[in-house]
């Protein structure tokens, strides 16, 4: 999840976003976010600001397709959407799946189209098993929201997920503290709004914090603006990555 646009975070922050958007356009080509969850550790974390590409995947249309780096979305692209139980939320995950894949996870490894994956962006965190998380499709919780359920009940195939037309199927990297569509179902192609840019600022803030902005955060950036930043994460450009077959 990246949650809302944030909030206002300190002086130079905001000057950096300012500077970052006169360079590379106005808020219809880029937009800011802001990371509260850990589900994308190891290549995203809490704290990290960063600006979206709202055009990379758009429609280009006749001229924009000769001037313009359109491109189709890719297995193994970071994306950022508008979550479906909630489209007020956006969330950035990792592209698992496209129309027509088989997808199924074999004791928490990938396997799509009959292929184990090698995916070394990914962290493996629990220490404790969980037969739905770890191999998924099986064994559903009765707790999934009627979207997951409408999912499984409508696409699972010879213990497989297969990914309908005009669907994506994406996971987080932070593969056991991930809310992704293992609980919650496909991402709609429409719903995508881009692609993650780079980061501008990141800092060392909780998860409560950046969810919504309260006094008690600014006064924190205000003290600790220097040593909580995290330098060397700055003008980071978060990539996409495909996973190898085995």
């Amino acid at each position: 999840m990246i949650g809302r646009r944030p909030g206002p975070r300190g002086f130079i922050a905001e000057w950096t976003v300012t500077l970052l958007l006169v360079f590379f356009g106005t808020t219809t080509l880029v937009q800011a976010y802001v990371i509260p969850t850990g589900s994308m550790e190891r290549n995203l974390l809490i704290g990290d600001h960063m600006l979206v590409d709202r055009l990379a995947y758009s429609a280009p249309g006749i001229i924009g397709k000769t001037l313009l780096p359109y491109r189709e979305i890719r297995r193994g692209d970071i994306i950022a959407f508008r979550y479906p139980l909630d489209p007020a939320q956006t969330y950035v995950k990792r592209v698992i799946g496209l129309p027509g894949d088989r997808i199924h996870l074999d004791n928490q490894h990938v396997v799509r189209n009959g292929r184990r994956l090698n995916e070394p962006y990914t962290q493996h965190i629990a220490r404790w098993a969980d037969l739905y998380r770890d191999n998924f499709p099986q064994s559903p919780s009765p707790g999934l929201p009627q979207r997951a359920r409408d999912m499984l009940e409508d696409n699972v195939q010879n213990g497989e997920l297969v990914v309908p037309a005009g669907m994506i199927f994406v996971m987080g990297d932070n593969r056991e503290n991930s809310s992704d569509s293992r609980y919650w179902g496909f991402v709609p192609r429409e719903n995508v709004v881009g692609k993650p840019l780079i980061v501008y600022w990141s800092y060392d803030a909780t998860t409560q914090d950046l969810m919504e902005w309260n006094v008690s955060h600014l006064i924190d950036v205000a003290l600790h603006f220097f040593t909580k930043t995290r330098w060397e994460r700055t003008l980071l450009i978060p990539r996409s990555q495909a996973a190898e077959v085995n």
